[in-house]
């Protein structure tokens, strides 16, 4: 259970449930932007990039519509939560075997029920069902609850965005929350094997400027193969540092027998870690920082995906560099420069490459 802060306003994803009784609620958000990268491929795709991946041309990213009503901890209560999204940015977020097809630029990342069971200690134990946003990583599909715009290289490449299944939640005491799934699989609607996939998340919060949450997961991931298990482990701290707030991120998985690899019998493994800053200047104005590093050991995360070339292995990462801006109500301005590079050439015949761009978003 996580929470950020952009530009000294703390932002809650929308897979936390509100802890006080509400009416059902509407929000969203609109947003466009604009990318551009000397080293595009065939100047129409910045490789390797999600959200900002089109090139020189200015984009209707998302136009984002939430629902909402909370549960109440404090006795057998219900809710529910669901987001729908249109726009280029739910292109590339869909999961497989979706039932509800909204076509190629729409999509429901997010469509739950939270049944609440009440608890000595306040805190209930929530079950959740249906479409839920994973249990890995800092960074969420919604890019305005994010510290940078662009997504990162852990968010794209070693997470998965969404799974459907079944979630028990509870916070233990005042130090520890845990959560434990059952899913169909990775960005799964419709499972595509005859097992399920675990995930689990315990979290620590040793005093209120701190946070560290530790995540596994386990299962069969590929089409039609029961035992070729993706398992791995994520470590995620958090810690306030005065206006500024420091996360660290690392990740580990593995994937018995990988179909994607020449040798289909050879197990695929990837690493990764990243780190963010985000400074508050002032009350309108905000700073992100950051930095990440993947080494896809067998290229079983990144072959052919998103513009990277088919590979047998590679090690890759980014500098990004975010401002923030609150000067008009309910709209944030965000200017980004980042650098890429990779130990291919895979920008157009370069190993690297800088882009820049310009997201415009309001929030409603």
């Amino acid at each position: 259970m996580r929470a950020l802060a952009v530009a000294g306003l703390l932002l809650a994803p929308a897979s936390l449930a509100a802890q006080t009784p509400a009416p059902l609620t509407l929000t969203g958000w609109a947003e466009v932007s604009y990318a551009y990268s000397r080293h595009s491929v065939g100047d129409t795709m910045i490789v390797g990039r999600l959200y900002d991946r089109l090139q020189n041309r200015f984009t209707l990213n998302a136009l984002g519509v939430v629902l909402d009503k909370s549960y109440d901890p404090a006795k057998r209560s219900a809710g529910f939560h669901a987001e729908v999204l249109f726009g280029q940015d739910a292109t590339v977020i869909k999961s497989s075997g979706g039932a509800l097809d909204l076509g190629t630029q729409g999509d429901i990342p997010h469509l739950y029920v939270t049944l609440n069971l009440p608890t000595a200690s306040g805190s209930g134990v929530q079950f959740k069902a249906g479409r839920i946003p994973t249990l890995l990583g800092l960074e969420v599909i919604e890019t305005t609850a994010n510290p940078n715009w662009s997504e990162g290289n852990q968010f794209i490449y070693v997470e998965n965005f969404t799974a459907v299944g079944l979630s028990v939640e509870t916070k233990l005491n005042r130090y520890i929350d845990v959560q434990l799934r059952v899913i169909n699989g990775w960005d799964q609607v419709s499972d595509n094997n005859k097992r399920k996939s675990l995930m689990g998340r315990i979290g620590i919060s040793p005093d209120t400027l701190t946070a560290v949450g530790i995540t596994g997961f386990w299962g069969p991931e590929e089409a039609g193969n029961d035992n070729a298990n993706r398992y791995g482990v994520e470590a995620l701290l958090s810690r306030r540092l005065g206006s500024a707030q420091l996360w660290l991120q690392g990740d580990y998985g593995r994937e018995q027998a990988n179909a994607a690899l020449p040798t289909p019998t050879q197990d695929a493994e990837w690493w990764a870690i990243g780190g963010w800053v985000s400074y508050a200047v002032n009350t309108s104005v905000g700073l992100a920082l950051r930095g990440d590093y993947v080494n896809d050991a067998n290229g079983a995360r990144t072959s052919g995906s998103m513009g990277f070339p088919g590979n047998g292995g590679h090690k890759f990462g980014s500098a990004t560099a975010t401002l923030n801006i609150r000067a008009w109500p309910n709209a944030v301005v965000r200017p980004e420069v980042r650098y890429d590079r990779s130990t291919l050439a895979a920008f157009n015949g370069k190993t690297d490459q800088a882009s820049v761009a310009l997201s415009l978003a309001y929030l409603y």
